[in-house]
C-alpha cells in the first residue's frame, strides 16, 4: 500500500512545539499488526489512523507500543488534517472511536475539540509513588486513565525529574502531575506514561479530561487556560460543560508524504 501521511504539531501556533502526532488517512483498515508497526516506525506518542465512515470517519490511536482508547493532540491533528487538506470546505468534522463520536469544529485558526470528561477519585496516600517521582504530593486521585498527583507548586512540577523503572515497578505507568498555576496559567501539568512506551508526553489533550473536573471547582470556574510544562510545551484552552470538556488548540504541518507498507 502506498499510503498518505502528515505530521502536525497540535496545542500550538509554533513549528516545533507542541506534541506532534502522525495521522495517515486510508480507505480500510489492514490487520492490526500493521497499524502497530507503522506507529513503531514513526516513533511518536501518537499515530493516528483514519478511515471514512459515511459522512464522518473512523479514528484510532496508537503509541509505539499500544493502541489507547482516547487522544486529544492526535484528534486535533487529524481534524486538521481532514479540515484542512482532505475536505477544506468544512468546518466540522465528526470521529467514531473507542471513546464514543468526538467532533471537531474549526474556528479561523482554532479547533474545538468535544470530549467526555474523565472524573477521577481520591486515592489514598503511595509512599512509593512519592518516591518515583521524586515529590509527595498534596492528594492523589485516579481514574481508568491515569493517576493525577496534585502538587504544592507550579515550580515543582515543572522541575519534577521521574524515576520512569520505579513508576513501572509500583504499577503507575500514566501519571499526570497538576498544581495551580503561579501567573498566565490558571493550571499546569505534566504527563508521564512509561507503559504506554512514552516516558514524558509533551502535551496530553486526554488528561485534561480528568484534570478539569478537578480544578474547575477548586478554582470557581468553567473555563481554565491550562499549560502542559514539558520540554517542548503546549497551551490548551479548557472549559468544562457538564460531563464535557471542550479543548481548544491550534496545530501546524509539518510534514507531508507518502509511506510504503
Amino acid at each position: 500500500m502506498r499510503l498518505p501521511i502528515y505530521q502536525v504539531d497540535a496545542f500550538t501556533d509554533t513549528l516545533f512545539a507542541g506534541n506532534p502526532a502522525a495521522v495517515v488517512p486510508m480507505q480500510a483498515y489492514p490487520d492490526d499488526a500493521v497499524l502497530q508497526a507503522i506507529a513503531q516506525e514513526n516513533n511518536l506518542a501518537e499515530t493516528a489512523f483514519l478511515v471514512p465512515h459515511g459522512a464522518d470517519y473512523q479514528l484510532r490511536w496508537f503509541t509505539p507500543s499500544v493502541e489507547v482508547p482516547l487522544c486529544g493532540h492526535a484528534t486535533l491533528a487529524s481534524a486538521a488534517v481532514v479540515l484542512e487538506r482532505l475536505r477544506p470546505q468544512e468546518h466540522q468534522v465528526v470521529f467514531h472511536t473507542l471513546s464514543g463520536a468526538l467532533t471537531v469544529r474549526r474556528e479561523g485558526a482554532d479547533y474545538i475539540l468535544d470530549f467526555p470528561a474523565r472524573p477521577a477519585q481520591r486515592q489514598p496516600d503511595d509512599p512509593a509513588l512519592a518516591q518515583a517521582l521524586g515529590a509527595q504530593p498534596l492528594e492523589l486521585w485516579a481514574n481508568d486513565f491515569a493517576c493525577m498527583a496534585v502538587l504544592e507548586s507550579e515550580r515543582q512540577v515543572r522541575e519534577l525529574q521521574p524515576d520512569m523503572r520505579a513508576l513501572l515497578q509500583i504499577g503507575r505507568d500514566a501519571c499526570i502531575v497538576t498544581a495551580r498555576g503561579s501567573g498566565r496559567f490558571d493550571i499546569v501539568s505534566r504527563f508521564f506514561a512509561p507503559g504506554h512506551g512514552i516516558d514524558e508526553d509533551p502535551v496530553t489533550g486526554s488528561a485534561h479530561c480528568a484534570l478539569m473536573p478537578y480544578w474547575a471547582p477548586r478554582l470557581g470556574k468553567a473555563r481554565l487556560l491550562a499549560c502542559q510544562a514539558s520540554p517542548r510545551g503546549g497551551v490548551l484552552d479548557c472549559h468544562l460543560q457538564g460531563d464535557r470538556v471542550a479543548l481548544r488548540g491550534q496545530a501546524v504541518f509539518y510534514l507531508e508524504g507518502h509511506i510504503m507498507v
